[in-house]
């Protein structure tokens, strides 16, 4: 459409103006869900010893190499090694200690037998063990030291988010302390003389107000914190008052302003008259959320304009708001994943503009998943949006989408 800017002169434009944000150390345990500024790098080898992969008898493999059910190999168990244990038995010719998994290896032994591979198994596993089938090796079922890591290697690198799984590497790596990206500092406001907090009576033209219920949970889920969460009447005003409370040095001030509303074409557009001169207002190729405002502060606070229709303000929020708290945590790649599915209905398209249209996934058939939407696609149906969990990215030029054509799913849940 002529005169309409893309989504990615947009972006470009937001991420060019986001400065990341100072580190700070913390212990692994508090860390859940914060994105390593610093590699993790290994203090101890991975494992950090050779140790026994089965429960069984660690042997020297010239002893039981031909053992076999008709010919068992006999061994004199000369040792117990449960976990735990420091001791490291020398092992003779004939000699076997009994093993646990994860105690160290003997310097002597170069095998494992797991007790299935014994006469007798665990019930007659001291004094004497009858081996009656041969391991395939030397070093069969050890695992050897540094075999996954070793002392100073780089264990998960800077960018990346501390799930369960990369918290659980850096402490088998016998790290403590993590350096991770400060939380982003997020105001959210909601703009509009006809906003009613839930719950309350409702007059006539008055509605309950969830935009700013929504776009905190969206910033906490980036890994903001969500420092103030405030209503505004269409006042310039209180705005004004509003910004400057929330940008304030000595309040804590926030990184990012998050608006919703008051960017559009109207009478009555708060945002888009009060900032003027702060915020850039421009319109997009996209659907919904094609009017949207940017702007930074010269303390570098960062202020979004997004527009106030639940819908509009959810998709800018993910397409705009989203990569910028995560470029502020120095996080190096999008964590959200996009399928490509076959639609399993057809639906209509805005001539000219990217469409971002709330979905859900049909798993009817697990082998064959499909993307249906969530919405007859009005950026107003708040409710509707409740039900997505992706949402269906349809190109400009695309005029329409038909049951069973592929498209780009980004999924959100």
């Amino acid at each position: 459409m002529s005169g309409l800017r893309t989504v990615e002169e947009h972006l470009a434009d937001v991420l060019a103006a986001v400065v990341p944000l100072g580190t700070e150390r913390v212990a692994l345990i508090d860390a859940h869900g914060r994105t390593l500024r610093e590699p993790v790098r290994a203090t101890v080898d991975i494992p950090v010893f050779d140790n026994s992969a089965m429960d069984g008898f660690a042997v020297r493999f010239a002893d039981v190499r031909d053992a076999a059910a008709d010919a068992p190999a006999v061994l004199r168990v000369v040792a117990d090694l449960p976990a735990g244990t420091d001791a490291d038995p020398a092992l003779g010719a004939g000699e076997a200690a009994r093993i646990m998994t994860g105690s160290p290896v003997p310097a002597d032994a170069d095998a494992i037998v797991p007790f299935e591979d014994t006469e007798g198994g665990l019930a007659d596993s001291l004094g004497e063990v009858r081996v009656v089938r041969a391991p395939h090796g030397p070093g069969v079922h050890i695992r050897r030291a540094g075999e996954d890591a070793r002392v100073g290697a780089e264990v998960l690198p800077a960018g990346v988010v501390l799930g369960p799984l990369q918290a659980a590497a850096a402490a088998a790596a016998g790290v403590a302390e993590v350096v991770v990206a400060r939380h982003p500092r997020v105001a959210v406001v909601s703009t509009g003389s006809e906003l009613v907090a839930p719950g309350e009576p409702l007059r006539r033209g008055q509605i309950p107000e969830s935009n700013s219920v929504l776009l905190a949970g969206l910033a906490a889920d980036a890994g903001a914190v969500v420092v103030r969460r405030d209503t505004v009447a269409d006042e310039p005003a209180l705005l004004d008052a509003l910004l400057a409370e929330v940008t304030a040095p000595e309040g804590g001030a926030a990184d990012v302003v998050v608006f919703s509303g008051g960017v559009s074409a109207g009478a009555y557009e708060v945002v888009k008259t009060t900032l003027a001169r702060t915020m850039s207002f421009t319109k997009l190729a996209m659907q919904p959320g094609k009017p949207q405002g940017f702007g930074r502060l010269p303390s570098g606070v960062l202020l979004f304009g997004l527009p106030g229709n639940p819908v509009s303000a959810a998709v800018s929020f993910e397409v705009f708001v989203r990569p910028a708290l995560l470029r502020l945590q120095g996080r190096t790649a999008p964590d959200r994943r996009v399928l490509s599915l076959p639609a399993a209905a057809g639906w209509r398209t805005p001539p000219g503009r990217r469409q971002y249209l709330p979905a859900t996934i049909d798993r009817t058939d697990p082998r064959a998943w499909r993307v249906r939407p969530a919405t007859s696609g009005g950026s107003h149906l708040a409710g509707g949006l409740g039900r997505a969990e992706a949402y269906a990215i349809v190109p400009a030029e695309v005029d329409a989408v038909g049951e069973g054509d592929l498209v780009d799913v980004m999924l959100i849940s």
